[in-house]
């Protein structure tokens, strides 16, 4: 990567004005925050231990400069995560004070001021403080609400800055999330060409949106971020730099594609986040030896995974469905038979009431499943698009995706989980979640096109039968 690919994206990205990677900037903030909100004073957001680490590095300088507006504002209640609850905190906290927000963390923090200040109408910055994840350049947050873990629309971070000694020292554990969560965007990658063989630009519709220029903000350096897993793991400088550089990359993507919607990540996400998001909605939490090695708040012993690690076991599930997609001979489906035992939504939303009925999820799986539900005709379409066009569309697809063995390899190499038992979820649940992640996003990936093409069942019994590899 360089600094003309970050210059690039900056250009392409809709709300995010100016971003610096760097060793020892820390004392820039003020320089930067005048620069970007001339006239305006700041107030630091942080939980303690962000706080610790940068944030009153920051609130001190902002305070010598003459622009600090009021005191810093922390976040510290032990149970911290992206919930609604935590952003009315922070909204109401600031609605009557005339101050711009500066974010010092990281996934937690940034959401949940970015979610405020965009309901307060303000631009605001933020201090990252390890790359523990993509959603700083982000235009969205991915918050809980009701039970529900949605991406809320609302505008990146006018001002971004990212001191590498600051995130270097991050714990080794929150680099590995961040590792992992970049490394999805190699079987999101896929999904999107997947997609993007169905799109029609003339007729163009929300999850099956055709390549843009956001696959090359992403894709472009990516295999260089990734290459160094055993490095970011160490803290070394250049594979935290770059791991960063791919991290924010990713935002500035999502944040090109604003023309499609609020809120759209298709670059940067895709079917194996499905899984990270369902695990989010079921809350789902593990304690025990595994919650000891692989949580983020070692003081308590009941643990939610990370993101990024519920992506990482993600992104290996789909990795595997993807190995045995290229094996199958999808030149010769039937797609007479495929359409014939095509089932209607009524038929669809039976499934949904049997997997999700009672909970939580179930008006938003109903919805997302309602938006992406086709016609026969509009099926035999799709799947004859993709049959004729198999050939160059399977050579793209072998080209994206890095081999099974090799992403469990490099995943294990920087530190974060590979097996399902390490984030507290047995077999069975894993394969359940297969049926059940499809039904939560309108997103088309290959959990749609198994589902469509009828390989659904064959695929996950294969891949948890005898010879599977996700068999255990």
């Amino acid at each position: 990567m360089s600094k003309e690919s970050i210059a690039s994206a900056l250009k392409q990205a809709t709300e995010t004005k100016f971003l610096e990677i760097g060793s020892d900037i820390i004392n820039k903030v003020p320089e930067i925050f005048a620069a970007q909100f001339p006239g305006k004073k700041a107030i630091v957001i942080a939980d303690p231990n962000t706080y610790k680490v940068a944030g009153e590095k920051v609130h001190k300088a902002l305070k010598e400069a003459g622009l600090e507006g009021e005191e810093p504002y922390i976040l510290d209640d032990p149970n911290l995560y992206a919930d609604y609850v935590f952003v009315e905190k922070i909204r109401d906290y600031l609605k009557d004070k005339d101050v711009t927000p500066v974010a010092v963390g990281s996934g937690v923090i940034n959401d949940l001021a970015k979610r405020a200040s965009s309901e307060l109408k303000r631009s605001y910055m933020c201090v990252a403080t390890a790359a523990s994840m993509d959603g700083y350049s982000s235009a969205g947050a991915s918050i809980t609400n009701k039970g529900a873990k949605i991406t809320h629309a609302c505008e990146a971070p006018k001002a971004l800055l990212a001191d590498i000694d600051i995130i270097a020292d991050a714990p080794p554990l929150m680099t590995a999330s961040g590792y992992a969560d970049l490394y999805a965007k190699v079987v999101s990658g896929a999904d999107w060409l997947l997609a993007a063989e169905l799109a029609d630009p003339q007729n163009p519709k929300k999850g099956i949106e055709p390549m843009t220029s956001a696959w090359n903000i992403v894709q472009d350096g990516l295999a260089e971020a990734l290459q160094d897993p055993e490095g970011a793991k160490k803290g070394e400088h250049k594979a935290i730099e770059l791991l960063t550089e791919g991290l924010m990359l990713g935002g500035f993507a999502m944040q090109s594609m604003e023309s499609w919607g609020a809120g759209v990540s298709r670059p940067a996400s895709g079917s194996e986040h499905q899984f990270s998001h369902l695990w989010d909605m079921e809350h789902h939490t593990f304690k025990g030896e595994m919650a000891k090695k692989f949580g983020l708040y070692p003081n308590q012993d009941e643990q939610a995974p990370s993101h990024g690690f519920k992506v990482g076991i993600g992104t290996l599930a789909i990795t595997a469905m993807y190995e045995l997609m290229l094996k199958t001979p999808v030149e010769e489906l039937d797609i007479d038979a495929a359409v014939e035992k095509w089932p209607s939504l009524e038929e669809q939303l039976k499934e949904i009431d049997e997997m999700f009925g009672g909970s939580d999820i179930h008006p938003f799986a109903t919805t997302q499943t309602t938006d992406k539900c086709v016609s026969k005709e509009e099926l035999k379409e799709q799947l004859t698009k993709i049959k004729n066009n198999w050939p160059a569309l399977k050579e793209s697809i072998r080209k994206q995706v890095i081999p099974y063995n090799e992403t469990k390899k490099r995943l294990a190499a920087v530190g974060a989980p590979v097996e399902p038992e390490e984030i507290g979820m047995d077999r069975n649940r894993l394969r359940e979640s297969f049926y059940r992640a499809h039904k939560i996003r309108s997103r088309y990936t290959i959990l749609d096109f198994a589902y469509r093409a009828g390989y659904f069942d064959q695929w996950v019994n294969e891949l948890f039968g005898e010879n599977g590899v996700l068999k255990g």
